[in-house]
This record gives C-alpha cells, sequence and structure tokens, in this order.
C-alpha cells in the first residue's frame, strides 16, 4: 500500500459551491478526488481522510482548491502564496 501525506493541489482558487441548509458535504482533503472539492475515495492508501462539513445556511460557499488552508474546508487565501 501506497501511503502519501502530502496532498495534491487541485486548483490554485476556491471552488464556489451553493450550499444546502443542514446538508452534509465532504471536502476532499488529498486533492486527488475527481469529484473536487468533494471525496470520491481517491484518498484511500493514503493518510488523508475526507472533512465532514454541514452549512449552516443557504450561501455560495468557498471550499479550498489548494489542500492548503487553515480553515478546513474553506478558502482562507493559502493559495496566493503558492508558486
Amino acid at each position: 500500500m501506497t501511503r502519501m501525506s502530502e496532498a495534491v493541489i487541485a486548483q490554485k482558487s476556491p471552488y464556489a459551491v451553493e450550499v444546502t441548509e443542514g446538508r452534509a458535504y465532504f471536502w476532499c482533503r488529498c486533492g486527488r478526488s475527481n469529484n473536487q472539492p468533494f471525496c470520491d475515495g481517491s484518498h484511500s492508501g493514503t493518510d488523508f481522510a475526507p472533512v465532514r462539513f454541514v452549512a449552516n445556511r443557504d450561501c455560495t460557499a468557498y471550499f479550498c482548491g489548494c489542500k492548503h488552508t487553515g480553515n478546513q474546508p474553506l478558502c482562507d487565501g493559502s493559495h496566493k502564496g503558492i508558486d
């Protein structure tokens, strides 16, 4: 089994997603999902697991695309410091 501990940068900007109050979303932490920004199980065999997010209201949520946010799963602007 290959163990990987570094996330893949899916994109260097956030994913804007319309979320629904009370609904759970599972953010891809590894960056390998083909269903970004959400988990599709591609983390299997790595050190990663998805991050559960429950929307507290209907709104646009900005999910991190670079996988370096300090505010998982939402974007905190960390992508601005990535080359």
